[in-house]
């Protein structure tokens, strides 16, 4: 197995899945409607198998919690804004914007790690007393192997928590800015994942979201003098979730890109071409989790590299 990509995932297999309030507040993607909350959950549960099957089938190791309903948390299906793993049996411990969704850190997580015994758990999660956040891994892309930590700041990714990540993990420090148009004003995008994702030898970004030119700029130079080939996408593809894409590496070390269906869908040619130049594209068909959520793919992964 690479170093910087992982072939062992867990996921939360979600108990009363629905659309979250509290969330909803920064996070323009989620979509309302009058549809009964048993029904959404039935077929996001549906959509969550579905998903977890494909990846096994691909050689992912695929660990599966299990939600419980009390107390409710209507986003635990996406589990890599409360907790990252890394090499140095290092578990991290984020603050969470939304206070429902405090309620999804559990201790269980430790269950599901090979290395229980001698574990570095790091925890920022008291932050959130004073109102200081910085959602995971979707705050967060992280470029492993070349040690950066790129962050779209927003009300979900403070500068200051940043910084002590980055020394406490020794990464450089990648701030910027990044917007979408909603209701015809530029509002800031919530989470760095949404129009941004990290493979080992390319980037997916949204450079027109960083309304700031030397902002864009800086982050272009940084992935160009790392070697990454680049995938510009639009606005558009970045509200069809292609940002939200994450690469893995199965059993028989060959890199994959997970994506939904629906960004799937709005790839170019051109764009799809790349990608396959070094993983093979995964699709999943996850519609009911994002348009509840606001959240797809990669939202719903956590590596493990404990």
């Amino acid at each position: 197995m690479k170093k910087n990509i992982t072939n062992k995932i867990l996921m939360v297999r979600p108990a009363l899945f629905a659309f979250n309030e509290e969330t909803a507040v920064n996070n323009h993607y989620q979509k309302k409607d009058n549809k009964p909350i048993q029904e959404i959950q039935n077929e996001a549960l549906a959509e969550f198998d579905k998903m977890v099957e494909i990846l096994k089938r691909m050689g992912i190791n695929v660990k599966v919690m299990q939600d419980t309903k009390e107390p409710h948390t209507p986003d635990s299906i996406f589990p890599n804004n409360w907790f990252s793993t890394h090499y140095s049996n290092t578990v991290v411990l984020y603050p969470m914007f939304a206070e429902n969704r405090r309620l999804e850190r559990t201790d269980n997580l430790y269950d599901y790690f090979d290395k229980e015994d001698n574990l570095n758990v790091v925890d920022y999660s008291q932050l959130e007393k004073e109102n200081i956040f910085l959602e995971g891994t979707g705050a967060l892309v992280l470029d492993r192997k070349n040690k950066k930590a790129y962050c779209s700041l927003s009300e979900r990714a403070n500068e200051k928590l940043l910084d002590i990540f980055c020394e406490d993990a020794g990464y450089k420090k990648m701030a910027f800015h990044s917007y979408q148009t909603v209701d015809e004003k530029r509002k800031l995008i919530y989470h760095t994942n949404v129009m941004m994702a990290m493979g080992e030898n390319y980037a997916i970004l949204c450079a027109d979201s960083i309304d700031d030119v030397k902002e864009r700029e800086n982050v272009i130079k940084e992935l160009e003098e790392d070697k990454k080939e680049i995938i510009y996408i639009s606005e558009y593809q970045v509200e069809h979730f292609l940002g939200n894409a994450i690469e893995l590496i199965n059993n028989e070390d060959v890199n994959i890109c997970v994506m939904s269906t629906t960004a799937y869908s709005v790839l170019t040619d051109e764009q799809k071409n790349i990608i396959e130049k070094y993983d093979v594209i995964v699709p999943v068909d996850v519609h009911t989790i994002e348009r509840y959520g606001g959240g797809s793919a990669r939202c719903m992964i956590a590596e493990l590299f404990i």
